[in-house]
């Protein structure tokens, strides 16, 4: 379950506080199990309410299936209009945590249309009560109750500038369990204009509608569809023009500078959406022609990097991928990760995982491509000895990438071949002599750095090159 804040009245009397504490510490505890995979997955918001209608124990506790007579019994009692009529709704909320009764409920005829009227009503009780079981609804995993739900889907966009942090906090996470599960929800949304909507609530200044708000994202951006159809060029344009990259740039800014003094539990929930949103705002593909050029978002993200490594290591990953596309065709970002000195830092991150080796030498290789004096700089650093270990790894994609950057580096500084040469890097490029996907550029390599010395034993120079194109 996901844990959320409590806002408003709950049980009193110091039974009920010692069951919430109870419940907040098991909650804590699956929250730091299960955070990287709650990336992926729905999430779901419940109250504390007192046991959950009948857990005296603390115990999460899922209610019996109701027949279908009962069900229509409460369907009568919420559309009465009576006294009972939110204890009804109430009780229905409560009894559409069992899977048989959401499946049973959406069957009845006109079911969501009468939870969709009581959505849109005037009453807040009632209208909150109402997205609390649409919620619910959400987070099933049949696919017939996610379809059920698509009338839903203009009112929660309508509702995201609604009255209330709470309101609009749980239309977000509907939204997200609703787009996860379901293609033609997501085929439906667009069209809403679930993209400009969304981009407005980064104006936002709440950090539970900002947290929703990057959860729903987070999952746009993972389905199949993605990269033709949610973040195509139109709508990349459209979140740019509202001024979602400057804001996400800041959010992130505002995130890394809170880390150092007290970092609050769940604050990756947040930090690897921002950071895959503005990974893919910026990406060569999206046609994005905005610029950043703030130094400090190098430093944010070495902050965020410093100290989400040890605990959540799949935030390298993001940073990284972020990282990328800084640099990528942007000299500005590679100048700033030299001149901040840095590259110490990101060569760290060699041994972190498969991923980030390929990674961290992919930006190094965005750096050595912009020409000699970039390539003095990295070989000034030093690059050269740290670049020796990478080429041990078990790994022919990073190992492969490793001989990319150190092919820049010779071909426009050649003072580091020589370098390499001295440092035992040949004998570290004979090793890949025998590996069939490596040993043509291992040989160019070997041939570039005979040149360097002035040796006639090796291959011409035009094999070097095509050995890399």
């Amino acid at each position: 379950m996901w844990g959320r804040r409590r806002c408003g009245p709950g049980p009193s009397g110091r039974g009920a506080e010692e069951l919430r504490a109870r419940r907040r510490e098991r909650e804590a505890a699956l929250r730091k199990a299960r955070r990287q995979e709650q990336l992926v997955s729905k999430r779901l918001l419940r109250e504390d309410t007192a046991a959950e209608e009948g857990g005296q124990d603390g115990a999460e506790v899922t209610p019996d299936p109701l027949s279908e007579d009962e069900v229509l019994e409460l369907l009568r009692g919420v559309q009465k209009g009576s006294e009972d009529r939110r204890r009804s709704l109430s009780r229905l909320r409560w009894a559409l945590q069992n899977k048989e009764t959401q499946q049973k409920f959406v069957r009845l005829d006109g079911s969501i249309r009468m939870l969709i009227g009581l959505f849109t009503s005037s009453l807040a009780d009632m209208q909150m009560e109402a997205a609390r079981c649409l919620h619910e609804l959400s987070h099933s995993s049949d696919p017939a109750v996610a379809e059920a739900c698509l009338p839903v889907t203009s009112y929660l966009l309508t509702y995201l500038s609604g009255h209330s942090v709470e309101f609009t906090e749980l239309c977000l996470y509907t939204l997200g369990n609703l787009v996860v599960e379901s293609e033609a929800m997501r085929k439906q949304l667009l069209p809403q204009g679930i993209i400009p909507v969304l981009a407005s609530c980064i104006q936002s200044p709440h950090e539970a509608v900002l947290e929703g708000l990057g959860y729903v994202l987070s999952q746009l951006l993972q389905a199949k569809e993605a990269p033709t159809e949610i973040i195509p060029h139109t709508a990349s344009a459209a979140l740019l023009s509202l001024g979602a990259l400057p804001a996400l740039t800041s959010l992130l800014l505002d995130l890394a500078s809170a880390i150092p003094q007290d970092a609050p539990e769940g604050l990756e929930l947040l930090v690897c959406p921002v950071l895959r949103c503005l990974s893919n705002l910026l990406a060569e593909e999206t046609g994005c022609e905005v610029q950043i050029q703030d130094e400090r978002l190098l430093i944010a993200l070495f902050l965020i990097l410093q100290h989400f490594l040890q605990q959540h290591p799949f935030i390298v990953q993001e940073c990284l991928w972020l990282l990328n596309n800084l640099t990528a065709d942007k000299p500005f970002f590679c100048s700033a990760l030299l001149s901040l000195d840095l590259l110490p830092a990101l060569m760290q991150l060699l041994p972190c995982s498969q991923m980030a080796s390929v990674l961290v030498l992919t930006v190094l290789c965005n750096i050595a491509v912009k020409g000699p004096a970039y390539c003095q700089q990295l070989h000034q650093q030093p690059a050269l000895p740290l670049l020796l270990p990478a080429l041990a790894l078990p790994d022919p994609e990073a190992v492969g990438q490793c001989l990319e950057l150190l092919h820049l580096l010779f071909r426009h500084w050649p003072e580091a071949a020589a370098d390499f040469v001295r440092q035992g890097g040949r004998w570290a490029l004979e090793q890949h002599q025998s590996t069939p996907e490596l040993q043509e550029r291992a040989q160019a390599l070997l041939a570039m750095v005979g040149q360097s010395l002035g040796a006639s034993t090796f291959s011409p120079c035009d094999a070097t090159l095509s050995a890399f194109s």
